[in-house]
C-alpha cells in the first residue's frame, strides 16, 4: 500500500470521504424514464434541470435495471437484491408480504437517525415499508383535467360497475385516452403536487438528517401534462422509428404492449397509426419536460434553504421504454431499450461534470448511498460505486445483469462491452433461444448475431459470463 510518511493514502481517502459525508439525501425516482435526455446526447429533448444536475455531478452512461417492470425494479433498488434473490418478478407481490425480513434502504436510513419522507411513487405498492417512513404520501390526483376526458372516465366507470368488473378488468376498462394536453397549472396533475409537497418538507427540515424520496410519475402513461410542455415540441419534427424487428430475434423476446393497448383510444391488436405514434411520442416528451420542471422546483428550494451543498442527490428512471421501436411500445422485455436507464449522482463527495462508462446496476444504489453517508454497507447483491466517484474511468464490472420472465420461464440478459446477450429458458430451465446484439452504435437491436460464424467466440464468451454470473 502506498504511504505518505506513516499515513496511508487509503486512510487519507477515507478521512476525505468522512469529512465530505452529506447530511441529507434527495432520492429522485422518475417512472418510465429512458435515457433520452439532453445530458445523454438527445439534443431534441428539453430537460434543462436534469442536464444541470448532470453537469454538477457524475452521469453513468451504462446503467441498467434488473428487470424492466416497475415493482421488481423498484424492489431491487430498495433492497439491493436481484429478482432471483427477492423472487418478485411481477406487479402482484408487495415487498412487505413476500419479503418481510429484507433490510431495505429506507429502513437502514431510518434506523440510523434519518427523518424519512416518501412523496409520490417510490414503491409500486404504496404501503410497502410504511413502518419505516416518517411521512408517506402518494400525492394522488385525477389522471385527466380535460372535461371530455373526465366525463369519459366517469362513463366507463359506470359501465364497469354495471358489468360487475373487478380487479384488473375494472382498472383496464375505465382507462381514458393515452394522452391529454390542457392549459392548467402544474399542480393540476400528480407530479406538480409531489413537487409542492417536497418543497414543504424541505422547508420543514429539522435537526435530523433528511432522507427525502421524491417519486415523479411522468412520463408514465397516460401522457398528460400541461399544454406549455407540449408546446416545447413540434409534432411535425417527430420521426417514427422503424417497425422492423431485429433479424433472427427470438419469439420469446417481445411483449404485446398491453399496457398501452388498455387505453381507450389505442388499438387492441396491430400497430398504432402513424398519427397516433407521433402523438404518443409528443406526449412522452412533454411529460419528460414536465417532470424535469418539477425536479427543477425541488432543487431550487434546496438552494434557497442553503441545503444543496449538504445533500447527496441520486436520480434514476426505473427502467427504459420503447417509443414505437420495433413497432412496439412500453417495456417488459430484455432489450437494451428496456433495460438501459439514466442514473446521475450529485453532491458531496461526487465529482462535478464527469461521466462514467462503467457498467453499473440498480442493485448498486443502496450500498452506494450507505457508504456515502457513513453508514454500514448492507449485505446485498450490489456494489458501492464510491470508488467510481474517485475515478470514473476505473475498471469495473465485467457485465450488468437483467432478466424478464416469459411463458413460465425466464430470460437472462447481460450487457458486456458493446454486446447484449440474452438466454431464454423454459419452465424446466432448458435453454430454448439465444440472442446476441451489437450495440456499439445504437441502443436499437438490428441483427441477432448468435449463430453467425464470425461471432462464435464472442457468443461463447458472453454465454460463459452469463452462466457464471461473474462480475469481475
Amino acid at each position: 500500500m502506498r504511504t505518505i510518511g506513516s499515513i496511508t493514502l487509503a486512510w487519507l481517502m477515507l478521512l476525505a470521504t468522512a469529512l465530505a459525508a452529506p447530511r441529507n439525501v434527495l432520492f429522485v425516482a422518475v417512472d418510465d424514464l429512458r435515457p433520452e435526455l439532453g445530458c445523454y446526447g438527445a439534443g431534441h429533448m428539453k430537460t434543462p434541470n436534469i442536464d444541470r444536475l448532470a453537469r454538477n455531478g457524475l452521469l453513468f452512461e451504462q446503467a441498467y435495471c434488473q428487470q424492466a417492470i416497475c415493482a421488481p425494479s423498484r424492489i431491487s433498488i430498495m433492497t439491493g437484491l436481484r429478482p432471483d434473490s427477492t423472487r418478485i418478478y411481477d406487479l402482484k407481490k408487495p415487498l412487505d408480504e413476500y419479503l418481510p425480513d429484507a433490510r431495505t434502504l429506507v429502513q437502514h436510513f431510518r434506523e440510523n437517525g434519518y427523518k424519512t419522507v416518501s412523496l409520490g411513487k417510490i414503491y409500486h405498492h404504496g404501503e410497502d415499508d410504511k413502518e419505516f417512513w416518517n411521512v408517506l404520501d402518494r400525492c394522488g390526483a385525477p389522471h385527466y383535467a380535460a372535461p371530455k376526458n373526465v366525463a369519459l372516465v366517469k362513463k366507463l366507470t359506470q359501465e364497469a360497475k354495471a358489468n360487475n368488473l373487478k380487479g384488473n378488468a375494472f382498472k383496464n376498462y375505465v382507462r381514458g385516452p393515452a394522452y391529454e394536453s390542457v392549459e392548467v397549472p402544474d399542480n393540476t396533475y400528480t407530479d406538480g403536487i409531489v413537487a409542492d409537497r417536497a418543497i414543504e418538507e424541505i422547508r420543514k427540515q429539522d435537526d435530523r438528517p433528511l432522507f427525502l424520496a421524491v417519486g415523479f410519475r411522468k412520463p408514465h402513461l397516460p401522457f398528460v401534462a400541461p399544454k406549455k410542455y407540449w408546446d416545447l415540441y413540434n409534432r411535425e419534427d417527430i420521426s417514427l422509428p422503424s417497425k422492423d424487428q431485429p433479424k433472427g430475434s427470438a419469439d420469446w423476446a417481445f411483449a404485446n404492449w398491453g399496457e398501452l393497448r388498455n387505453y381507450h383510444d389505442m388499438p387492441k391488436k396491430g400497430y398504432v397509426s402513424d398519427n397516433q405514434g407521433k402523438a404518443l411520442i409528443h406526449g412522452y416528451r412533454a411529460c419528460v419536460s414536465y417532470a424535469d420542471a418539477q425536479l427543477g422546483r425541488v432543487l431550487a428550494e434546496l438552494d434557497r434553504q442553503g441545503l444543496r451543498e449538504d445533500t447527496l442527490i441520486v436520480l434514476w428512471g426505473d427502467h427504459g421504454w420503447k417509443l414505437g421501436d420495433y413497432g412496439d411500445w412500453c417495456k417488459h422485455t430484455n432489450f437494451e431499450l428496456d433495460t438501459h436507464v439514466p442514473l446521475i449522482y450529485s453532491g458531496p463527495g461526487v465529482p462535478r461534470g464527469k461521466r462514467s462508462k462503467a457498467l453499473v446496476e440498480f442493485v448498486d444504489i443502496f450500498p452506494t448511498l450507505a457508504e456515502c453517508c457513513g453508514l454500514d454497507i448492507p449485505q446485498c447483491d450490489g456494489l458501492s460505486l464510491v470508488p467510481l466517484f474517485a475515478d470514473p474511468s476505473k475498471t469495473w464490472k465485467k457485465a450488468a445483469f437483467s432478466q424478464y420472465p416469459r411463458n413460465g420461464g425466464m430470460g437472462y440478459s447481460i450487457r458486456c462491452r458493446n454486446w447484449r446477450f440474452t438466454q431464454w429458458r423454459d419452465k424446466n430451465g432448458t435453454v430454448v433461444a439465444r440472442e446476441l446484439y451489437d450495440h456499439s452504435e445504437s441502443d436499437v437491436a438490428t441483427v441477432n448475431l448468435y449463430n453467425h460464424p464470425q461471432y462464435k467466440e464472442v457468443a461463447r464468451e458472453m454465454e460463459t459470463i452469463l452462466e457464471d454470473g461473474s462480475l469481475d
